[in-house]
């Protein structure tokens, strides 16, 4: 006895191990569209479990560490659930554990500049030529 066929295009069922990265990432709501997400998947800039990967069909387990630019950063997010659809927002952010690592800020040393401490104004300048005796 030989198993049922499958039409192509069938969603794998509700207990399947597995689903096409670039389906995982449009429903996680890392990209607007399917076909945006596969694009980059095509453009082999995904990783998974720090292996690059250039197909949109490679498969997600869960567990799996995904590596992949939006936009101007790079997300690393590990698969925690699939889901059965693109739903909310609350619903997408249950499928994977944001991994990124934070933002730097812009002065390393993490203090801000005191203010008024940049470059003088014309106004400081006639100050200081002043007190160095400069008759201008």
């Amino acid at each position: 006895m030989t198993a049922p066929e499958i039409p192509a295009g069938t969603p794998p069922p509700t207990g399947s191990a597995t689903l096409r990265l670039d389906k995982w990432l449009w429903h996680a709501r890392f990209f607007k569209t399917r076909s945006l997400a596969t694009k980059v998947c095509r453009a082999g800039k995904v990783r998974i479990n720090e292996q690059r990967v250039s197909k949109a069909s490679a498969t997600v387990m869960v567990g799996d560490v995904l590596t992949f630019p939006q936009g101007h950063n790079i997300r690393v997010a590990r698969v925690l659930a699939f889901g059965e659809r693109r739903g909310p927002a609350e619903e997408a952010r249950a499928l994977y554990e944001d991994l990124t690592p934070p933002k730097p800020t812009k002065d390393p040393s993490g203090e801000k500049r005191p203010r008024g401490g940049g470059r003088p104004t014309k106004r400081d300048r006639r100050a200081i030529d002043r007190l160095k005796g400069d008759p201008s």
